[in-house]
This record gives structure tokens, C-alpha cells and sequence, in this order.
């Protein structure tokens, strides 16, 4: 799952609230680690079953806003980015977002039709094969 950073607290909810659902049904969830999306969709499998859930960060931990890295050191499976984080954001979100690809049978994507990056992960993510599920906040 992945999804904008920006996002009304109702959406996050929503967001949070399938997860846990997801997860609770036996659903493994991979997700990045920034706010907004992702930290609703963290939040969710958190409470459903930590063990079914996998970060995968663009980079290094260090370099994660204070207000995430305060949610990522709890989780259990976290897979940092060191040798990304020399490069842009941009650059090793899109990056990161192919490795969450690389490691899923869905994608579930809550983006803004103008989120060049998560269009282009779920044009990837169909190129691979994965059944791709996007929601559009405009």
C-alpha cells in the first residue's frame, strides 16, 4: 500500500481502518514510511498484527522526519535505504516504491491524479504483472 502524504484526517481513518481489516484477515502489508497513507495504513497493521508488516524506507532512518521515525522504530520488520540517501527524495522514494513492487501480488494506491511518482509506481506495478487498485483524492 502506498499512497500521498497528503491527506484529510478522515482519509487516514478510512485508510487505517482497511488496513487493520487486511491484516486481520491475513494479509501481508508493505508500505513506505511517511506520513499521511502510509502512516495510517502503519498504524492500522499495527494493531491488526505487527508481524505482517513490512517498511521499506527510501532511506536511511536518520533521514525520516522526526514524527515518523518515532512510528518506525516500532516496527519490527524495517528495511532502510543507506545507499540512497545521497540522492533526492524523489529519486529514492521511486526507488523504494519498485522494491515494494518488486516484494507484492496488489498494489493499493491513494493518490492524487497529479502524483507523478505514484502514477508512475502503478504504471511499474501494472508492467509487472501486479493487480494495481488506485484511489483518487481529486
Amino acid at each position: 500500500m502506498l499512497g500521498s502524504r497528503h491527506v484529510p484526517i478522515t482519509h487516514q481513518q478510512l485508510i487505517e481502518m482497511m488496513t487493520y481489516a487486511l491484516v486481520l484477515g491475513g494479509n501481508r502489508l508493505v508500505t513506505s514510511g511517511a506520513q499521511g497513507t502510509n502512516a495510517a495504513a502503519i498504524r492500522g497493521a499495527m494493531r491488526a498484527d505487527p508481524n505482517l508488516l513490512t517498511v521499506i524506507l527510501p532511506q536511511s532512518l536518520s533521514r525520516q522526519p522526526r514524527e515518523s521515525r518515532d512510528q518506525l522504530e516500532q516496527v519490527i520488520h524495517l528495511v532502510e535505504n543507506p545507499a540512497n540517501d545521497e540522492l533526492s527524495l524523489a529519486e529514492a522514494s521511486s526507488l523504494c516504491n519498485q522494491e515494494i513492487v518488486s516484494r507484492c501480488q496488489q498494489l493499493i494506491c491513494f493518490a492524487f491524479h497529479d502524483s507523478h511518482t505514484l502514477m508512475e509506481t502503478c504504471k511499474y506495478a501494472e508492467e509487472q504483472r501486479r493487480v494495481v487498485t488506485p484511489f483518487f483524492f481529486d
